[in-house]
């Protein structure tokens, strides 16, 4: 399997938001391996903006963002876990780093996150740029911000293709980071494990 290239994840990310039916599709549909990881790391994405709305919603009970808040908690969870299996995959691609090579803070897993992350905000950029029921002012900040967007993606998708070529080269490196994520383990949050007693 080749490495994945910035355009082929950002056709990627954009093809899933542009069909609905295939938005919550099972990712391991996605080709396997790291393009595996790639799709759930996208759909995880794609219900934590949904959830993340939805717990912004003002007359409905409290119950119910209690419940947007513990699906986010959830999500956030395999979103993370994807980002790490990814740069697991990523780096049994790569050839293995030299000691000389420098060490990039960011991994490539979590490029791929912040493009997926950026393909939504355009996504939904779009759609204000297209509202009927919006202001001219609104819609013309929409198209700035849109611009912009579209501008960091591509700056995002070059350091992420700059990154690879560096590691092919030997002259860069990247480590799977563990992200410990302590709030959703009852054995590491106090007030989880606390309540046990």
């Amino acid at each position: 399997m080749k490495l994945p290239g910035s355009r082929d994840i950002v056709e990627s990310h954009d093809r899933l938001l542009a069909q609905p039916q295939r938005r919550e599709t099972d990712a391991k549909n996605e080709g396997g391996g790291v393009w595996s990881y790639i799709a759930l790391n996208h759909q995880c994405n794609f219900r934590l903006w949904t959830e993340e709305d939805q717990a912004r919603r003002r007359g409905v009970p409290d119950s119910a963002i209690a419940a947007n808040k513990r699906n986010i908690d959830a999500i956030n969870q395999q979103r993370n876990d994807a980002i790490e299996k990814m740069d697991e995959h990523l780096l049994a691609l790569l050839p293995p780093a030299a000691g000389a090579a420098r060490l990039h803070s960011e991994t490539a897993g979590s490029m791929i996150d912040r493009l997926s992350i950026l393909a939504l905000k355009i996504f939904h950029m779009r759609i204000q740029t297209e509202r009927r029921d919006a202001s001219e002012e609104h819609l013309e900040t929409s198209r700035a911000r849109l611009v912009r967007l579209i501008e960091q993606r591509a700056d995002l998708a070059g350091c992420f293709d700059a990154l690879l070529a560096d590691c092919l080269a030997g002259r860069a490196r990247f480590k799977v980071y563990r992200q410990f994520k302590m709030y959703n383990d009852p054995a590491f949050n106090p007030y989880l494990y606390g309540a046990k007693r």
